[in-house]
C-alpha cells in the first residue's frame, strides 16, 4: 500500500471546499433572483423555442379535416394533475370548462362529466391551434379574453377535451377514426403542449449567446473532472490507490 500523502491530502480538501463553494453559489439566487439552474434552463428553453414550432405545419395537417364531422361523447373523471400530483382534478368541473372552451367553435352540452360534442373536427382543431399559436407567441392575453379563464388554464382544458377526443376515436375503431385520431395526437403533442411550454418565454438564436453557452459547456466539463480528480487525490492522501497486482505461478 502506497504511504499517505499529506500533501495531496490538503490538495484534496481544499479542492473539496472549492467545489461544494461553486455548488452553493449554483443554488444561490444570485442570476437575477434565480439560481443557477433555473437560469440555465430558461436559457436552453429560450434557444430551443426558436426550433420548436411545429403549429403552421399542423396547421396545413389540420386544413385537411375541414368539414369532417364528428360526434363523440367525452368523458373527464376526477384524478390528479400530470406533473402536479397534488392538484386535485374534478370531473364535473373540467367538463363544465370543457363545454365552454369547445363551444366557441361547435356543438357542447355538458351532463355530469360528459360533454357531447357535435361539429367539424377541422374547425375544432384549428381553434386549438390558434389558441396554442397565441399562447406560443406570448399572447396569452387573447385566449384569457376568449374564455373568460386563465390562459394556461384555457390551454390545459383543450388538452383534456383533445386527450379525451383521441381517447374516443381509437375507442371506435376503424382505419378512419384511427387516422383522425393521429391527427388528433399530433396536435396535442404539438401544438397545445408546445404552447403551453413555451408561453412566457423569450425566443433567442444559439448564435447570439454562443458565449455563454461556449462557457456553460466547458464549465460542466471541467467541474465534472474537478470533482473526479478531488476524490483521487483524497485516496491518494489517505495511502490508498490501485497498484497492478503480482501474477502468482501455479
Amino acid at each position: 500500500m502506497p504511504a499517505p500523502s499529506k500533501k495531496k491530502l490538503t490538495l484534496s480538501m481544499v479542492m473539496a471546499v472549492i467545489f461544494f463553494g461553486l455548488l452553493l453559489a449554483m443554488f444561490s439566487p444570485i442570476f437575477n433572483g434565480e439560481n443557477a439552474l433555473k437560469a440555465s434552463d430558461r436559457l436552453f428553453n429560450s434557444i430551443s423555442k426558436g426550433s420548436s414550432n411545429y403549429i403552421p405545419g399542423l396547421k396545413a395537417s389540420v386544413a385537411k379535416r375541414q368539414g369532417t364531422p364528428v360526434a363523440l361523447t367525452l368523458e373527464f373523471v376526477d384524478g390528479k394533475t400530470e406533473g402536479h400530483e397534488d392538484v386535485a382534478v374534478v370531473g364535473a368541473d373540467v367538463a363544465a370548462k370543457a363545454a365552454r372552451v369547445l363551444g366557441a367553435v361547435a356543438q357542447a352540452g355538458v351532463q355530469g362529466q360528459s360533454v357531447t360534442l357535435s361539429g367539424d373536427l377541422g374547425a375544432i382543431l384549428g381553434a386549438a391551434l390558434a389558441d396554442a399559436e397565441a399562447m406560443f407567441e406570448n399572447r396569452g392575453n387573447e385566449v384569457a379574453a376568449r374564455y373568460g379563464m386563465d390562459e394556461r388554464e384555457a390551454l390545459f382544458i383543450w388538452w383534456k377535451a383533445l386527450t379525451a377526443m383521441d381517447d374516443e376515436l381509437k375507442r371506435a375503431g376503424g382505419k378512419e377514426n384511427v387516422a383522425l385520431a393521429k391527427t388528433v395526437s399530433s396536435v396535442i403533442t404539438k401544438g397545445v403542449e408546445v404552447g403551453y411550454n413555451y408561453y412566457g418565454i423569450t425566443p433567442e438564436s444559439a448564435g447570439s449567446r454562443a458565449g455563454i453557452l461556449t462557457f456553460s459547456l466547458v464549465f460542466y466539463v471541467i467541474y465534472t473532472l474537478w470533482w473526479g480528480m478531488t476524490i483521487f487525490y483524497f485516496f491518494e492522501g489517505v495511502g490508498l490507490a490501485m497498484t497492478k497486482g503480482h501474477k502468482k505461478e501455479a
